[in-house]
This record gives structure tokens, C-alpha cells and sequence, in this order.
């Protein structure tokens, strides 16, 4: 029988007890809580957020909106789409570069926008209720840790 820390250390794993997995669950909840409660717009998270980083910073290309976002190129190729579809925003070439679409917020997307803020903000406190106000401080803290990115 083999004794080697390979095997020791392959039964202490514990998938369901890793960072990643935990992460994925949270979200997960998350997701499920904004589609309860987004209301009749009926975003998905993912477009909301899009939709705000156009309010944000204004009329930007898909690969500007990639960045803002953290959703990948061939996601928000998709997302960019199905909002166009419904009138949130529109598609105009780049007037210094043709290959590139800039995109912008319509007046019905920003009006959209407004009027799902309150939901929004409802949506993460009902996402965070299980935690504490210095648990949720916390906790955001260590996420934007993990990610880099610097305190508002």
C-alpha cells in the first residue's frame, strides 16, 4: 500500500469546501435571487450590468464593454444583441475606426436602468442577509482583494 503524500493529500480534498465551488455557489444564489426579483424588464444580471457600464461610461465599444464588465467577448457579443433587440441600445459604427460598433444607452435603456436601480439594490441586500454589517464589509473587502482591484 502506498504511502506517499499524494494520496493523503488527495483524500483531505474536499471539493465542496473549496474557493472556487463556494464562489460558484454564492453566485449562483445571487443570480437566482436577481431573477426573482428584477421585476417585469426580465435582465438577466449580466445585462443590467451592461447596461449600467454603458450609463457609466458612456458610449463604448464591445471591447471596452469586455473590460467593464468582466464578461467575455463572445458573451457580450450575445448580450449586445439582445438588448439591441429590444430597443436599450443602439449600434453605430466608430467614426475614427469602421471595423469597430460603438454602443449606446437608448432612452427607454436608460429609463430601464433607473427604474431597476432600487431592484438592484434590493437584490444585493437580499443577497448579503445572511451576513452582518461587518461581515458585509468584510466580505467585499476580501472579494475585491481577491480580485485585485483597489477600495472605493
Amino acid at each position: 500500500m502506498s504511502t506517499d503524500n499524494t494520496s493523503n493529500n488527495n483524500q483531505d480534498y474536499t471539493f465542496s469546501e473549496q474557493v472556487g465551488h463556494l464562489l460558484r455557489k454564492a453566485y449562483q444564489r445571487h443570480l437566482a435571487i436577481f431573477q426573482q426579483n428584477v421585476g417585469e424588464s426580465q435582465l438577466t444580471a449580466v445585462q443590467f450590468v451592461t447596461l449600467c457600464a454603458l450609463r457609466d461610461h458612456g458610449p463604448s465599444s464591445q471591447t471596452e464593454l469586455v473590460r467593464a464588465t468582466a464578461v467575455d467577448q463572445a458573451t457580450i457579443r450575445g448580450i449586445v444583441e439582445r438588448l439591441k433587440a429590444r430597443d436599450l441600445i443602439s449600434l453605430e459604427p466608430d467614426l475614427q475606426d469602421g471595423r469597430k460598433v460603438i454602443c449606446s444607452l437608448t432612452a427607454s435603456g436608460l429609463t430601464l436602468v433607473q427604474d431597476t436601480v432600487p431592484r438592484a439594490a434590493r437584490i444585493t441586500e437580499m443577497t448579503l442577509s445572511k451576513l452582518n454589517p461587518a461581515e458585509r464589509v468584510a466580505m467585499l473587502y476580501l472579494l475585491r482583494k481577491l480580485i485585485d482591484e483597489p477600495e472605493d
